[in-house]
């Protein structure tokens, strides 16, 4: 199995989803030997936090959207040129790596563009009738001419790497065509291409032109070779023939000639569903993919990787349904569920998978229980995690959604974990206060989720405190966080239950549709405030009674 398998718990992620996640990506690199990693897709409370440090334990990897972009297709390892770089070597390297683009990029490799060979073509097409003195017009630097004719420097042939706009005056002709041609322009602007012919070369020299190239491995005298060198004409020596020189000139080009406008590229975190309507309608060979933080190139990918895209793989935990799933789950592959909520939501997935579905207290408790099926024993660190994901869910195994497995599981994790399970849970609650340490926002958001039922669509949040002092200070900023939250994401209603762990009672804080709060018969503390005696569970105790009141209201309208 090729890439990572992550294991990822639920939205606004509580213990038991991260432990559990934590937990199950242990085992499966244990017992199957897959990369399995863990991951959350939201932020850690300070609970769980204090878990993890306990454990020795770093945060699973953030995740917050796992649908396949464009960095996912990309080839990391791209061949560039330089914009200085010549036609002739980007052509190179294009014909030996059986490329038709190149991203072309500067010395901190941001792209500055990606030229075909149909562009790099219109270079060195020849002129319209009419136009012949165009056709001798070549720019380039000497430096790239000595290197596109494998050339020898002579006289005063410096490496100058400044592009210049030169005239190419090859002379095929006798001495007078020859002058006559070449005395057209100006002198410090022409290269003048000869062979053998030593009246050419002092033609050369007596005009004090750019450079003269002398081909087919010949040489010129001393002599002559030193007055060029007194009046600063360059000399290049080389074994190419007149015709192929002249070629090779052209050639010398810098590619930065051939770059256009309007080149497609795209940001690596880009979704695909963006991405394909632009590649597919483009006639584009390759498109560059650039880093959305340095702004520099990162990789490229062509049409035929959009074929056969590869997808994250993901085996979810603590969950059952793409609405509470990490961002683009639909477009994931979905390797297994492992959980011990209800049953709802819209997940589908193409292949058959393994779907483990408990009624225990906490999904904790299942990966606890496929350690014991298969003989294994989980190391101190996750059988740690494991009993906190456990006490947690089940609020130290007096939720009703506790079962005789939770409490023996619990005891076999403790005993593996080596901690007293009264002073763990002590000191677990006693982490942190979500309404102490967080703002109202981020303590609704630290363990909330969504639910569609009858037309309704509500959201839950939940927070356990030892007592409600904090709750009392904070009621009237709780309430408008929760209405934010109702807008936000067009619920019809939006509450929070606030849970003293103490006293295992629960007061219900909710905002939005006034008939679903009118229903509600428990004992009303305020207009929108309700005292919840022997309510500590939203799975088992606050869902079910909230989802018999919808069935009973019309659904609101849209």
């Amino acid at each position: 199995m090729s890439g990572p398998v992550y294991v990822i718990g639920h939205r606004n992620p509580d213990t038991d989803a991260i432990c559990s996640a934590i937990g199950y990506a242990s085992f499966l690199r244990e017992s199957k030997q897959i990369d399995a990693r863990p991951a959350c897709c939201g932020e850690i409370s300070v609970r769980t936090a204090w878990v993890l440090k306990q454990a020795g334990l770093e945060p699973p990897k953030l995740l917050l959207d796992v649908r396949p972009t464009a960095a996912s297709i990309a080839r990391r390892q791209v061949v560039t040129a330089t914009p200085e770089a010549t036609l002739l070597e980007v052509n190179r390297r294009m014909l030996e790596k059986d490329f038709r683009s190149i991203p072309v990029v500067d010395d901190e490799g941001r792209l500055v563009g990606m030229p075909s060979l149909a562009e790099m073509a219109e270079l060195l097409m020849p002129p319209k009738p009419g136009e012949d003195n165009l056709h001798r017009q070549v720019r380039t630097s000497l430096a790239n001419v000595v290197h596109a004719l494998d050339g020898e420097k002579a006289g005063e042939a410096e490496s100058s790497r400044q592009v210049e706009e030169l005239i190419l005056v090859v002379a095929a002709s006798s001495e007078a065509t020859t002058r006559a041609r070449a005395t057209q322009f100006d002198p410090r602007k022409v290269i003048l291409l000869v062979g053998d012919r030593p009246e050419i070369h002092r033609l050369a020299l007596d005009m004090g032109v750019r450079c003269l190239v002398i081909t087919g491995g010949f040489e010129m005298t001393q002599e002559m070779e030193a007055e060029a060198k007194r009046k600063r004409v360059a000399i290049v020596l080389t074994n190419h023939d007149s015709a192929s020189s002249a070629q090779l000139i052209r050639f010398s080009r810098p590619i930065a000639d051939a770059l256009r406008p309007g080149l497609i590229s795209f940001r690596e975190s880009t979704p695909l569903v963006e991405v394909l309507p632009m590649a597919q309608q483009s006639h584009q060979p390759l498109f560059p993919v650039i880093d959305d933080d340095s702004g520099l190139l990162m990789g490229v990918f062509s049409k035929s990787d959009l074929i056969d895209v590869p997808r994250v793989k993901l085996v979810l935990v603590d969950h059952n349904e793409f609405a509470q799933a990490v961002g683009g789950a639909d477009e994931a592959e979905i390797l297994e569920v492992i959980d011990h909520h209800r049953l709802s939501g819209n997940l589908r997935t193409k292949e058959p998978i393994r779907f483990i579905n408990e009624p225990v207290g906490s999904t904790s408790t299942i990966v606890a229980l496929m350690y014991r099926m298969r003989a294994m024993t989980p190391d101190r660190a996750v059988a740690l995690c494991l009993s906190a994901g456990l006490i947690s869910d089940t609020l130290n195994l007096t939720s009703p959604t506790t079962t005789n497995t939770d409490r023996d599981i619990l005891g076999w994790l403790c005993g593996i974990a080596g901690i007293d399970s009264e002073q763990f849970v002590k000191d677990f609650f006693a982490a942190g206060s979500m309404l102490k340490e967080l703002a109202p926002a981020a303590a609704i958001e630290s363990d909330r989720k969504e639910f569609t039922e009858n037309g309704w669509r509500i959201s839950i949040s939940q927070i356990e405190e030892l007592g409600l002092g904090e709750f009392w200070k904070r009621e009237e900023a709780l309430e408008a966080a929760l209405k934010a939250v109702c807008e936000a994401r067009k619920l019809h209603f939006a509450c929070l239950m606030v849970t003293d762990i103490t006293e295992h009672n629960s007061v219900l804080l909710t905002v939005g549709d006034e008939r679903l709060t009118g229903a509600i018969d428990y004992p009303k503390k305020a207009r929108h405030l309700f005292h919840m005696p022997g309510v500590v569970s939203r799975k088992k105790q606050l869902f079910p009674y909230l989802g018999r009141l919808m069935s009973k209201l019309a659904a609101p309208v849209a």
